[in-house]
């Protein structure tokens, strides 16, 4: 009989509940509950049919690197769910009250309006001028957008983010704007196989989300260190993240995908 432990794991939900065990016992390795760490499910490379699936398991996190994307799957699964509101509950399916969608790319300034508008909570703040174009496009809205500081914790020049240096600053200026409600840290670790390097970028990561937060800024919103992908998102765990983005390791292998325009040359992708 073939060791069936050792096959790949074929299907979705095996894979899903794969993840959901690597981060409980991450969780655990750093004194904390598997409910302590919120997986963002990463749907750049997933098909409509497989987000679907994972709503139905009671997934509600999903996170898009392209605003174009954004506003594609947004609609669809939009459609699917007021289409189920109208069929005969089932007992295998458990709907989530609701499905939030993150925007976790480099975000440009003239797309700010309609990420906004549909995302839930904004990674990829790290300029003073992106900021102030989320304000000014939220003018209107009743409550505050709900953003995320990027920082470049592996000082990497290619990749987006704030300078380490300059992080306390920026969180105080995001933090006085009216329509912004600062709600923690994110970044991304190199792309490599030295996992000291890995670690470094997290605990440097968590060491200014800690730093921030013990100043008050942001107040009892801040709370959310976004740290972690495929590769490497039981080290950030470890290191303190409370949230992951996982695509690969929920979907399956990459596909074949467009070059981003909007992504900076040599920035690794979200996975």
């Amino acid at each position: 009989m073939p060791d069936l432990s050792t096959r790949p794991m074929e299907t979705l939900r095996e894979r899903y509940e794969d993840v959901r065990r690597r981060v409980e016992e991450a969780a655990r390795r750093s004194g904390r509950r598997r409910s302590d760490v919120l997986i963002v499910a990463v749907t750049k490379y997933a098909s409509p049919e497989q987000i679907r699936e994972l709503i139905e398991m009671g997934h509600a996190d999903f996170g898009e690197n392209r605003v174009q994307q954004l506003i594609r799957r947004v609609a669809v699964i939009d459609e699917y769910l007021q289409r189920h509101k109208t069929m005969t509950p089932s007992k295998t399916v458990h709907l989530p009250p609701r499905v939030r969608w993150h925007m976790i790319g480099h975000l440009q300034r003239n797309k700010a309006k309609k990420a906004i508008e549909l995302a839930t909570l904004i990674h990829s703040v790290d300029t003073l001028r992106l900021a102030e174009e989320i304000q000014e496009c939220a003018l209107r809205r009743e409550a505050p957008v709900d953003v995320l500081m990027q920082v470049n914790a592996s000082f990497e020049r290619q990749k987006s983010g704030v300078a380490m240096p300059a992080a306390l600053h920026l969180a105080e200026q995001i933090d006085s704007m009216v329509h912004l409600r600062l709600r923690g840290l994110m970044t991304m670790a190199p792309l490599t196989d030295d996992l000291g390097a890995v670690r470094g970028a997290f605990e440097r990561s968590a060491e200014c989300f800690n730093d921030i937060r013990e100043r008050g800024i942001g107040g009892k919103s801040f709370n959310v260190l976004s740290m972690g992908m495929t590769s490497d998102f039981e080290i950030a765990i470890e290191c303190g993240a409370n949230m992951v983005r996982i695509g690969t390791a929920i979907f399956g292998d990459k596909r074949h995908e467009e070059p981003d325009p909007d992504r900076p040359d040599g920035e690794p992708d979200e996975d």
